[in-house]
Protein backbone atom coordinates (compact mmCIF):
# COMPACT_ATOMS: atom_id res chain seq x y z
CA UNK A 1 0.00 0.00 0.00
CA UNK A 2 2.53 2.25 0.80
CA UNK A 3 4.69 1.84 -2.48
CA UNK A 4 1.49 1.76 -4.61
CA UNK A 5 1.14 -1.48 -7.10
CA UNK A 6 2.44 -0.84 -10.85
CA UNK A 7 1.94 -3.40 -14.05
CA UNK A 8 5.24 -4.03 -15.41
CA UNK A 9 7.35 -2.43 -13.03
CA UNK A 10 10.77 -1.83 -13.27
CA UNK A 11 13.60 -0.81 -10.54
CA UNK A 12 17.55 0.21 -10.33
CA UNK A 13 19.73 -0.83 -7.63
CA UNK A 14 22.88 0.99 -7.30
CA UNK A 15 23.52 1.14 -3.91
CA UNK A 16 25.19 -0.73 -1.89
CA UNK A 17 23.52 -3.97 -0.70
CA UNK A 18 23.87 -3.47 2.95
CA UNK A 19 22.19 -0.14 2.77
CA UNK A 20 18.51 -1.00 4.18
CA UNK A 21 17.24 1.59 2.44
CA UNK A 22 17.98 -0.12 -1.02
CA UNK A 23 17.03 -3.52 0.42
CA UNK A 24 13.89 -2.63 1.75
CA UNK A 25 12.51 -0.35 -1.10
CA UNK A 26 13.98 -2.84 -3.73
CA UNK A 27 12.47 -6.17 -1.84
CA UNK A 28 9.32 -4.61 -1.40
CA UNK A 29 8.95 -3.51 -5.16
CA UNK A 30 9.40 -6.87 -6.47
CA UNK A 31 7.97 -8.36 -4.00
CA UNK A 32 4.77 -7.06 -3.48
CA UNK A 33 3.02 -8.37 -6.79
CA UNK A 34 5.75 -10.45 -8.85
CA UNK A 35 5.63 -8.43 -11.64
CA UNK A 36 8.55 -5.81 -11.25
CA UNK A 37 11.91 -6.97 -12.17
CA UNK A 38 15.17 -5.22 -11.05
CA UNK A 39 18.04 -4.25 -12.99
CA UNK A 40 21.88 -3.69 -11.04
CA UNK A 41 23.87 -1.01 -12.22
CA UNK A 42 27.27 -2.53 -13.23
CA UNK A 43 29.44 0.38 -11.72
CA UNK A 44 29.47 3.93 -10.62
CA UNK A 45 31.05 5.38 -13.91
CA UNK A 46 28.01 3.46 -16.00
CA UNK A 47 25.25 4.27 -13.39
CA UNK A 48 23.78 7.30 -15.86
CA UNK A 49 23.89 4.85 -18.55
CA UNK A 50 22.41 1.88 -16.66
CA UNK A 51 19.53 4.42 -15.44
CA UNK A 52 18.66 5.52 -19.27
CA UNK A 53 18.89 1.78 -20.03
CA UNK A 54 16.25 0.43 -17.09
CA UNK A 55 14.00 3.47 -17.49
CA UNK A 56 12.79 2.58 -13.93
CA UNK A 57 9.28 2.69 -12.62
CA UNK A 58 10.29 3.20 -9.12
CA UNK A 59 13.22 5.09 -8.47
CA UNK A 60 14.40 5.62 -4.42
CA UNK A 61 18.16 7.98 -4.04
CA UNK A 62 19.93 10.00 -1.81
CA UNK A 63 19.94 14.17 -1.91
CA UNK A 64 23.33 14.34 -3.57
CA UNK A 65 22.13 12.30 -6.29
CA UNK A 66 18.89 14.42 -7.10
CA UNK A 67 21.22 17.29 -6.55
CA UNK A 68 23.59 15.94 -9.21
CA UNK A 69 20.48 15.56 -11.90
CA UNK A 70 19.38 18.82 -11.56
CA UNK A 71 23.21 20.51 -11.88
CA UNK A 72 23.71 18.37 -14.82
CA UNK A 73 20.19 19.70 -16.62
CA UNK A 74 21.56 23.33 -15.61
CA UNK A 75 24.78 22.47 -17.21
CA UNK A 76 23.20 21.99 -20.79
CA UNK A 77 20.00 24.79 -20.22
CA UNK A 78 20.15 27.75 -17.93
CA UNK A 79 17.83 27.76 -15.01
CA UNK A 80 16.08 31.18 -16.15
CA UNK A 81 15.76 29.72 -19.30
CA UNK A 82 14.13 26.42 -18.46
CA UNK A 83 11.97 27.95 -16.00
CA UNK A 84 10.13 30.34 -18.89
CA UNK A 85 9.88 27.40 -20.97
CA UNK A 86 8.38 24.97 -18.42
CA UNK A 87 5.84 28.30 -18.21
CA UNK A 88 4.61 27.72 -21.45
CA UNK A 89 1.61 25.88 -22.42
CA UNK A 90 2.14 22.74 -23.56
CA UNK A 91 5.74 23.36 -24.80
CA UNK A 92 6.71 23.52 -21.24
CA UNK A 93 5.28 19.57 -21.07
CA UNK A 94 7.27 18.56 -23.80
CA UNK A 95 10.49 20.09 -22.52
CA UNK A 96 9.70 18.55 -18.96
CA UNK A 97 9.17 15.55 -20.65
CA UNK A 98 12.48 15.73 -22.61
CA UNK A 99 14.74 16.86 -19.34
CA UNK A 100 13.30 13.20 -17.61
CA UNK A 101 14.10 11.62 -20.29
CA UNK A 102 17.56 12.52 -21.04
CA UNK A 103 18.02 11.97 -17.08
CA UNK A 104 16.28 8.54 -17.91
CA UNK A 105 13.62 9.27 -15.24
CA UNK A 106 10.52 9.93 -17.91
CA UNK A 107 8.69 6.80 -16.71
CA UNK A 108 9.02 7.20 -12.82
CA UNK A 109 5.51 6.89 -11.21
CA UNK A 110 6.68 7.14 -8.00
CA UNK A 111 10.23 8.58 -6.96
CA UNK A 112 11.65 9.32 -3.42
CA UNK A 113 14.58 10.63 -1.41
CA UNK A 114 15.89 9.47 2.05
CA UNK A 115 19.04 9.53 3.84
CA UNK A 116 19.17 13.33 4.53
CA UNK A 117 17.22 16.18 4.15
CA UNK A 118 16.19 17.68 0.76
CA UNK A 119 16.24 21.57 0.31
CA UNK A 120 12.16 22.16 -0.31
CA UNK A 121 12.94 24.29 -3.21
CA UNK A 122 14.65 21.64 -5.26
CA UNK A 123 11.42 18.92 -4.34
CA UNK A 124 9.40 22.06 -6.37
CA UNK A 125 11.52 22.02 -8.95
CA UNK A 126 10.79 18.29 -10.03
CA UNK A 127 7.36 19.10 -9.29
CA UNK A 128 7.06 21.24 -12.11
CA UNK A 129 8.92 18.91 -14.35
CA UNK A 130 6.36 16.31 -13.10
CA UNK A 131 8.06 14.54 -10.95
CA UNK A 132 6.56 14.05 -8.12
CA UNK A 133 9.54 13.25 -5.64
CA UNK A 134 8.45 12.19 -1.50
CA UNK A 135 10.98 12.04 1.42
CA UNK A 136 10.86 9.12 3.43
CA UNK A 137 12.39 8.42 6.77
CA UNK A 138 14.12 5.22 8.65
CA UNK A 139 17.20 4.03 9.36
CA UNK A 140 18.61 0.49 9.62
CA UNK A 141 17.61 -0.13 13.13
CA UNK A 142 14.09 -0.24 11.82
CA UNK A 143 14.54 -1.62 8.25
CA UNK A 144 13.84 1.51 7.27
CA UNK A 145 10.31 1.52 8.11
CA UNK A 146 9.34 4.89 9.21
CA UNK A 147 8.04 7.49 8.09
CA UNK A 148 6.90 8.26 4.04
CA UNK A 149 5.10 11.09 2.11
CA UNK A 150 2.81 10.48 -0.58
CA UNK A 151 0.29 12.53 -2.75
CA UNK A 152 -2.07 12.62 0.27
CA UNK A 153 0.85 13.58 2.81
CA UNK A 154 3.56 15.52 1.02
CA UNK A 155 4.87 19.24 2.21
CA UNK A 156 8.46 20.01 1.27
CA UNK A 157 10.26 19.95 4.29
CA UNK A 158 8.64 17.05 6.26
CA UNK A 159 8.85 13.76 5.59
CA UNK A 160 5.29 12.39 6.29
CA UNK A 161 3.65 10.13 8.28
CA UNK A 162 4.63 7.04 10.44
CA UNK A 163 3.80 3.92 8.31
CA UNK A 164 1.23 1.50 9.58
CA UNK A 165 2.48 0.34 13.06
CA UNK A 166 4.71 2.91 13.49
CA UNK A 167 4.44 4.44 16.74
CA UNK A 168 6.33 7.89 17.48
CA UNK A 169 7.00 11.19 20.01
CA UNK A 170 9.72 13.44 20.70
CA UNK A 171 11.36 13.68 24.10
CA UNK A 172 11.49 17.00 26.10
CA UNK A 173 14.68 17.58 24.20
CA UNK A 174 13.15 17.30 20.38
CA UNK A 175 14.97 13.45 19.95
CA UNK A 176 12.38 11.83 17.67
CA UNK A 177 11.85 8.73 19.37
CA UNK A 178 10.17 5.31 17.36
CA UNK A 179 8.67 2.08 17.88
CA UNK A 180 8.25 -0.17 14.89
CA UNK A 181 7.35 -3.67 13.33
CA UNK A 182 10.58 -3.22 11.84
CA UNK A 183 12.51 -2.87 14.73
CA UNK A 184 15.84 -4.59 15.72
CA UNK A 185 16.41 -6.25 18.85
CA UNK A 186 19.63 -4.65 19.63
CA UNK A 187 23.19 -3.96 18.88
CA UNK A 188 25.42 -7.69 18.35
CA UNK A 189 27.43 -8.39 21.40
CA UNK A 190 26.97 -4.58 22.76
CA UNK A 191 24.32 -4.93 25.57
CA UNK A 192 25.56 -1.90 27.02
CA UNK A 193 25.13 0.63 23.87
CA UNK A 194 21.55 -1.39 23.34
CA UNK A 195 20.14 -0.53 26.70
CA UNK A 196 21.23 3.20 26.25
CA UNK A 197 19.53 3.09 22.82
CA UNK A 198 16.03 2.31 24.05
CA UNK A 199 13.44 4.17 26.40
CA UNK A 200 11.91 1.90 29.03
CA UNK A 201 8.79 1.44 27.46
CA UNK A 202 10.78 0.49 23.84
CA UNK A 203 10.88 3.63 21.80
CA UNK A 204 14.05 3.71 19.91
CA UNK A 205 16.08 6.63 20.84
CA UNK A 206 17.04 7.86 16.79
CA UNK A 207 19.52 10.62 17.42
CA UNK A 208 17.45 13.11 15.23
CA UNK A 209 15.83 16.11 16.27
CA UNK A 210 12.46 16.89 14.77
CA UNK A 211 9.31 18.60 14.83
CA UNK A 212 5.96 16.91 14.67
CA UNK A 213 2.47 18.49 14.00
CA UNK A 214 -0.82 17.72 15.10
CA UNK A 215 -1.36 16.12 11.94
CA UNK A 216 1.01 13.25 12.17
CA UNK A 217 3.49 14.81 9.82
CA UNK A 218 7.34 14.78 11.27
CA UNK A 219 10.21 17.26 10.04
CA UNK A 220 13.60 16.41 10.30
CA UNK A 221 15.82 19.25 11.71
CA UNK A 222 19.37 17.79 12.28
CA UNK A 223 21.43 15.15 14.62
CA UNK A 224 21.62 15.50 18.27
CA UNK A 225 25.39 15.16 17.48
CA UNK A 226 25.64 17.28 15.16
CA UNK A 227 24.61 19.88 17.69
CA UNK A 228 27.80 22.45 18.16
CA UNK A 229 28.31 25.91 20.46
CA UNK A 230 29.65 29.09 18.57
CA UNK A 231 31.41 31.19 20.90
CA UNK A 232 27.97 32.74 21.57
CA UNK A 233 27.13 30.05 24.04
CA UNK A 234 24.00 28.80 22.03
CA UNK A 235 23.67 25.41 19.96
CA UNK A 236 23.86 25.71 16.22
CA UNK A 237 22.00 22.71 14.35
CA UNK A 238 23.93 22.38 11.13
CA UNK A 239 21.39 20.75 8.88
CA UNK A 240 18.43 23.18 8.54
CA UNK A 241 21.28 25.62 7.45
CA UNK A 242 23.95 23.63 4.60
CA UNK A 243 19.79 22.45 3.42
CA UNK A 244 19.00 26.35 2.41
CA UNK A 245 22.44 26.47 1.40
CA UNK A 246 21.92 23.85 -0.85
CA UNK A 247 18.75 25.24 -2.58
CA UNK A 248 21.59 27.03 -4.88
CA UNK A 249 22.04 25.11 -8.27
CA UNK A 250 25.79 26.52 -7.80
CA UNK A 251 26.03 24.40 -4.73
CA UNK A 252 26.70 20.30 -4.61
CA UNK A 253 27.84 19.75 -0.92
CA UNK A 254 28.05 21.96 2.30
CA UNK A 255 28.74 21.38 5.14
CA UNK A 256 28.30 23.66 8.37
CA UNK A 257 30.81 23.87 11.31
CA UNK A 258 32.40 26.60 13.82
CA UNK A 259 32.88 25.01 17.02
CA UNK A 260 34.07 27.43 19.58
CA UNK A 261 34.08 30.01 16.79
CA UNK A 262 32.97 33.40 16.59
CA UNK A 263 30.65 32.60 14.08
CA UNK A 264 30.08 29.69 12.30
CA UNK A 265 31.08 29.15 8.75
CA UNK A 266 30.01 26.80 5.93
CA UNK A 267 32.59 25.14 3.78
CA UNK A 268 31.14 24.45 0.24
CA UNK A 269 31.86 22.08 -2.75
CA UNK A 270 30.83 23.96 -6.10
CA UNK A 271 28.88 22.22 -8.79
CA UNK A 272 30.75 19.79 -11.55
CA UNK A 273 29.88 21.82 -13.99
CA UNK A 274 31.65 24.87 -12.44
CA UNK A 275 34.55 23.66 -11.24
CA UNK A 276 36.91 23.00 -14.54
CA UNK A 277 35.62 27.37 -15.37
CA UNK A 278 37.70 28.70 -12.03
CA UNK A 279 40.52 29.45 -14.25
CA UNK A 280 38.40 32.36 -15.78
CA UNK A 281 38.36 35.44 -13.66
CA UNK A 282 35.16 36.74 -15.15
CA UNK A 283 34.06 33.34 -13.79
CA UNK A 284 35.06 33.10 -10.34
CA UNK A 285 34.01 36.50 -9.94
CA UNK A 286 30.60 35.46 -10.51
CA UNK A 287 30.77 33.07 -8.16
CA UNK A 288 31.94 35.01 -5.46
CA UNK A 289 28.93 37.53 -6.29
CA UNK A 290 26.56 34.64 -5.89
CA UNK A 291 27.79 33.11 -2.81
CA UNK A 292 27.87 36.33 -1.40
CA UNK A 293 24.57 37.25 -2.29
CA UNK A 294 23.90 33.67 -1.12
CA UNK A 295 25.12 34.49 2.24
CA UNK A 296 22.88 37.26 2.53
CA UNK A 297 20.19 35.75 1.96
CA UNK A 298 20.26 32.55 4.31
CA UNK A 299 21.71 34.54 6.99
CA UNK A 300 18.50 37.05 6.76
CA UNK A 301 16.49 33.56 8.16
CA UNK A 302 18.55 32.71 10.70
CA UNK A 303 18.88 34.08 14.70
CA UNK A 304 21.98 36.10 15.08
CA UNK A 305 23.73 33.09 16.75
CA UNK A 306 23.44 31.02 13.59
CA UNK A 307 24.27 33.23 11.41
CA UNK A 308 27.62 32.24 9.20
CA UNK A 309 30.62 34.58 9.01
CA UNK A 310 31.43 33.08 5.95
CA UNK A 311 31.02 30.50 3.08
CA UNK A 312 34.52 28.96 2.06
CA UNK A 313 35.12 27.33 -1.19
CA UNK A 314 36.61 23.72 -1.12
CA UNK A 315 39.44 23.53 -2.84
CA UNK A 316 38.59 19.78 -4.37
CA UNK A 317 35.35 18.18 -4.51
CA UNK A 318 34.60 15.41 -1.47
CA UNK A 319 34.41 11.64 -2.85
CA UNK A 320 34.22 8.03 -1.26
CA UNK A 321 37.79 7.65 -2.57
CA UNK A 322 39.59 10.63 -0.35
CA UNK A 323 37.26 10.05 2.64
CA UNK A 324 34.73 12.89 2.67
CA UNK A 325 32.15 10.66 1.58
CA UNK A 326 30.12 7.71 3.32
CA UNK A 327 29.52 5.35 0.50
CA UNK A 328 26.16 6.43 0.50
CA UNK A 329 27.48 9.96 -0.03
CA UNK A 330 26.79 11.68 3.11
CA UNK A 331 29.46 13.73 4.48
CA UNK A 332 31.67 12.95 7.13
CA UNK A 333 31.88 15.62 9.57
CA UNK A 334 34.63 14.81 11.73
CA UNK A 335 36.89 14.09 8.72
CA UNK A 336 36.07 17.20 7.01
CA UNK A 337 36.57 19.06 10.40
CA UNK A 338 39.86 17.58 11.02
CA UNK A 339 41.40 18.87 7.59
CA UNK A 340 39.95 22.27 7.87
CA UNK A 341 41.10 22.81 11.39
CA UNK A 342 44.93 24.12 9.95
CA UNK A 343 43.55 26.75 8.03
CA UNK A 344 40.80 28.33 10.08
CA UNK A 345 42.41 31.01 11.16
CA UNK A 346 43.33 31.99 8.20
CA UNK A 347 40.04 31.77 6.91
CA UNK A 348 38.43 33.70 9.88
CA UNK A 349 41.37 36.76 9.24
CA UNK A 350 40.42 37.15 5.90
CA UNK A 351 37.58 40.45 5.51
CA UNK A 352 35.79 38.89 2.79
CA UNK A 353 32.48 36.87 3.00
CA UNK A 354 33.70 34.33 0.31
CA UNK A 355 37.10 32.64 0.84
CA UNK A 356 39.01 30.28 -1.20
CA UNK A 357 40.12 27.24 0.57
Amino acid sequence: ECLGREREGRVLSYLPLAHSMERSTGEAATLIDGNTRMFFAESLDTFLQDLQRTRPTTFTSVPRLWVKFQQGVFAKMPPAKLDRLLKIPLLGRIVAKKVLKGLGLDEVVMAFSGSAPLPPELIRWYGRLGLPLYEGYGMTEDNSYSHLSDAKHSEPGYVGVALPGVQVRLSPEGEILIKSPGQFSGYYKQPELTAESFTDDGFFRTGDRGELRPDGMLRITGRTKELFKTAKGKYVAPAPIESKLLAHPMLELAMVSGVGRQAAYALVVLAESIRPRLQDAAVRSDVEQQLGALLKQVNADLADYEQLRMIVVAKEPWSIENGCLTPTMKIKRARIETAAEPMLERWYAQAGTVVWA
